[in-house]
C-alpha cells in the first residue's frame, strides 16, 4: 500500500521517516509523495581516461570518477548521453517497516534528464543521502541546479516490520552514505 499524503506527515511525525533538511511540505508534498532536491555533490565520469570498466579492479572505481561540487546558485550542465552520479540534499531514514521508492519527475523527463538507472527502491532500515544516477537521453544539453526538485519518493507499508536492516546488513554496501558515491560493485567480485 502506497502511503498518502496524510500518512507521509504523519509517518514524518511519528520518525518512521525521516528527512533533514525537512522539505516544505507546502511545496513538495504531492498527493502521495515527497519531493526531494539535488545536492551540491556530483560524481563526473572521466571517459578519455579509460578504454574499458573491469569491475573486478575495485581501484578503477576510484580513478573512474571525479568529485565535483557546485556551489549554490549555480549550475552545472548534463550532456547528452552522458551520466553523472549525484546525490540529494536531504538525507533519508525509513523504519523497519516501510519501502521507498524514488521516481523520476515528469517535467525533467521531458527534457530528456532521467534521475535513476536502476537504484529505485531503497530498503527498510535505509539511512543515507539518496544517491541519483542522472542521464541525459535528449539531444541538447540540460543545467541543473542544486536545490532543485529532482526526484520524488513514494513510501510503501511493509506487510510486517523486516527482521534484518538495510543499514545492519555485512552486505549493504551503501549505507550511511553521505554525498555521490562511486560505484561499490568490485566488493562482490
Amino acid at each position: 500500500m502506497i502511503l498518502s499524503d496524510r500518512d507521509i506527515k504523519r509517518a514524518l511525525a511519528e520518525g518512521r521517516i525521516k528527512v533533514d533538511p525537512l522539505p516544505d511540505l507546502g511545496v513538495h508534498l504531492g498527493p502521495c509523495s515527497l519531493d526531494f532536491q539535488l545536492g551540491t555533490t556530483l560524481r563526473v565520469f572521466e571517459y578519455t581516461k579509460h578504454p574499458v570498466i573491469d569491475p573486478r579492479q575495485r581501484e578503477m572505481f576510484d580513478k573512474l570518477s571525479r568529485e565535483l561540487n557546485v556551489p549554490e546558485g549555480e549550475s552545472f550542465i548534463i550532456h547528452p548521453g552522458e551520466l553523472i552520479i549525484a546525490s540529494t540534499l536531504e538525507w533519508l531514514e525509513l523504519s523497519n517497516d516501510l519501502v521507498g521508492r524514488l521516481e523520476g519527475r515528469s517535467s525533467l523527463g521531458r527534457i530528456g534528464v532521467v534521475v535513476h538507472s536502476t537504484a529505485a527502491r531503497f530498503d527498510p532500515g535505509w539511512r543515507g543521502r539518496p544517491v541519483l544516477e542522472l542521464g541525459n537521453l535528449g539531444r541538447i544539453p540540460v543545467a541543473l541546479f542544486p536545490g532543485m526538485r529532482i526526484c520524488s519518493f513514494t513510501f510503501e507499508q511493509l506487510s510486517s516490520p523486516a527482521e534484518q536492516l538495510y543499514h545492519t546488513r555485512a552486505t549493504s554496501k551503501y549505507a550511511n552514505q553521505e554525498g555521490a558515491s562511486a560505484s561499490k560493485l568490485a566488493d562482490e567480485l
